[in-house]
């Protein structure tokens, strides 16, 4: 006897047998989205071109020699070790691409940049066997990789160089690679970065430029993905007065020889990046590598906070953030004082991110807009809000702060809320009356 089967649909099959649908759990559900991620565009002596890339903290200590051509400790990456005081994941991009890389008659660097004229090639004869050659690459002083061969078309490249197979291997103590150049660095080369950045998710970007052209390009940028596009993110910068709650305006600069003075923004988009939804950055102590200018009297810091400058202070023998404020001065009826808060500005960003992402990965084509859709839709966008009043990043919510309605057509759908998000403790006045 034949017997139906398959999947379903409706319940309408003639012939008997088993109808069995396997149905994924919807890969969102009402939870917070975790923070810590930051994007930078870096200048690199090393490393990979025109893409974005990701790195982790345990990525920069293990492999920061493969990533960036330097060892974690070195001077060259004090900047991302500032970052990663406080990021998590850093989505990087390589501005000064497009230069030339380092070679030699043995082998040629696999990325471009500077860093490429420290790699040296040695060629030993084997001790136990006259007909090979060990070859061994250093970068550095550090060696990354050592082979036994016979001849060049033996070599296998590694992460540092490849081997050009025509070559003939003689005894060589070190040969340098030679002729390795960065890329001019541009507005061009911060539009291209901007361009591939567009697509991704982050709390924070950073960019450490003195350069005014490139500051106005990101403020632009930072407007209309959050005002146009509806991504949210701060955006920190060094002396960059834009008087939006979207920007971080860093006030202090460092003065160590070789760096810019705008390197306090690794420490700050990291710190920034990384703080809880319902925590500070007031009064965070500074932990990083940079030597910060907190050369400011009390009238000085604050004026700062009147025109919404990020500003570190000196108390005692330790540097702390003075208020965690971004760079709005200009208060209206819709967008009052509280929103000069950074932690006000990681609340609701908060919300609009892990709402969308909700509505896009959940609903969006998949739930019918009927009655009983619009309760889901309703149950997931409260069940994030208690969340957040948990963990006491807002407060006074009820559910029914959250409504969901059908729109003007039969696909859309209307929400409205309120919330009074909760800030930290700022100043003390205390009254003690003494018999």
């Amino acid at each position: 006897m034949a017997f139906g089967g398959g999947t379903f649909t409706t319940q309408n099959k003639t012939l008997p047998g088993a109808y069995i649908n396997f149905v994924s759990q919807a890969s969102a559900n009402a939870a917070l989205s975790e923070r810590g991620i930051v994007t930078m565009p870096l200048e690199m002596d090393w490393g990979r071109e025109d893409d974005v890339f990701m790195v982790t903290n345990e990525d920069l200590q293990k492999n920061s020699m493969k990533i960036f051509g330097y060892a974690y400790d070195s001077e060259k990456l004090k900047g991302l070790r500032d970052l990663f005081i406080g990021a998590r994941t850093l989505y990087a991009y390589r501005l000064n691409g497009g230069g030339e890389k380092a070679a030699n008659e043995f082998a040629q660097a696999v990325h471009t940049g500077v860093r490429g004229n420290d790699i040296r090639i040695s060629i030993q004869s084997d001790a136990d066997e006259a007909t090979l050659f060990e070859v061994t690459t250093y970068v550095g002083n550090t060696k990354v990789d050592t082979q036994k061969v016979t001849t060049a078309t033996e070599l296998t490249g590694n992460e540092f160089v490849s081997f050009k197979p025509d070559a003939e291997l003689a005894v060589t103590v070190s040969a340098p690679l030679t002729g390795g150049t960065n890329g001019t660095v541009d507005v061009a080369s911060y539009q291209a970065y901007a361009d591939k950045i567009e697509s991704y998710s982050y709390n924070i970007m950073g960019i450490v430029t003195a350069e005014e052209a490139v500051k106005k390009l990101f403020v632009a940028f930072n407007k209309r993905l959050r005002d146009e596009m509806g991504i949210k993110f701060q955006l920190v910068l060094h002396e960059m007065p834009a008087d939006t709650l979207g920007v971080i305006n860093v006030k202090n600069k460092t003065t160590d020889i070789g760096w810019s003075e705008a390197s306090l923004v690794y420490w700050v988009s990291g710190a920034e990046a990384g703080c809880a939804v319902n925590k500070s950055c007031q009064n965070k102590r500074y932990d990083g590598e940079f030597t910060i200018d907190t050369a400011y009297t009390q009238a000085e810091l604050s004026a700062a906070i009147r025109a919404g400058e990020f500003m570190l202070h000196r108390v005692n023998s330790e540097i702390h953030v003075l208020s965690d404020i971004n760079s709005m001065v200009t208060v209206t009826d819709t967008c009052g004082e509280v929103f000069k808060e950074n932690q006000t500005i990681r609340v609701i960003d908060q919300i609009a991110n892990d709402d969308a992402v909700l509505f896009q990965t959940k609903y969006l084509g998949v739930v019918s807009n009927n009655a009983s859709g619009r309760i889901s839709l309703w149950s997931d966008l409260v069940k994030i809000r208690q969340t957040l009043q948990d963990m006491g990043a807002i407060e006074n919510f009820e559910d029914t702060d959250v409504t969901v309605e059908q729109g003007e057509n039969k696909k859309s759908v209307v929400i409205t809320g309120n919330i009074e998000v909760v800030n930290t403790m700022d100043k003390l006045y205390m009254t003690v009356m003494v018999a």
